[in-house]
């Protein structure tokens, strides 16, 4: 089989936003370690291994096999400025054909939460993901109350639809989730008067 190398490479104001390499893995587990107590409320579970070479190694592994395949773009924030990783973001479940959609996934470190990073980076992976990736539908769910989660998106254009009940299991119990969803070309409350 055959796998194509497809580059995945976008520049925001003070981002780079590239897939995982492992010459990352110390900055990963350095910055997932610090920021634990901060991302346990809103994440699922960390495996024994979470922080583990190997399972970094996996994770990279599967980045270059999603970006490769066209079923995610797996992304790390680097602040261009200094080269640091600030966290990631994920366009994943890449689906094709009458939905042409995809699920946004994100996270930052503690150190660098509040600061527009993520919303950069949001609004990047979007226009990439209307415009490269020909998707019309960008969805993302978070708890209810994850303010930070949900101004964000409500500042990237991502409109409320709802609330999935038992959605994801997040640090060891299954939670409701709000969806939100950014639809190319958007006009939902628009009038032709707009």
């Amino acid at each position: 089989m055959l796998i194509r190398r497809r580059k995945v490479r976008i520049e925001t104001e003070r981002l780079t936003l590239r897939p995982p390499t492992h010459a990352d893995f110390r900055f990963w587990t350095a910055l997932r370690s610090e920021s634990r107590t901060f991302l346990a409320p809103w994440e699922p579970s960390w495996a024994d291994d979470h922080l583990s070479r190997k399972s970094f190694t996996n994770r990279v592994y599967w980045a270059q096999r999603s970006v490769a395949s066209g079923s995610a773009v797996p992304l790390f924030l680097i602040r261009r400025e200094d080269e640091t990783l600030l966290g990631a973001i994920t366009l994943d479940n890449v689906r094709r054909g009458p939905a042409q959609a995809g699920t946004l996934g994100y996270w930052v470190g503690a150190a660098h939460a509040r600061q527009g990073y993520m919303r950069e980076a949001i609004q990047a992976v979007v226009h990439y993901g209307f415009t490269q990736l020909d998707l019309s539908r960008i969805e993302a769910a978070c708890l209810p109350e994850n303010r930070a989660s949900r101004g964000v998106l409500e500042k990237c254009g991502f409109k409320y639809e709802g609330v999935a009940q038992s959605y994801l299991q997040i640090n060891g119990r299954w939670r409701n989730h709000v969806l939100y969803a950014n639809l190319r070309g958007d006009r939902r409350g628009k009038t032709d008067a707009g």
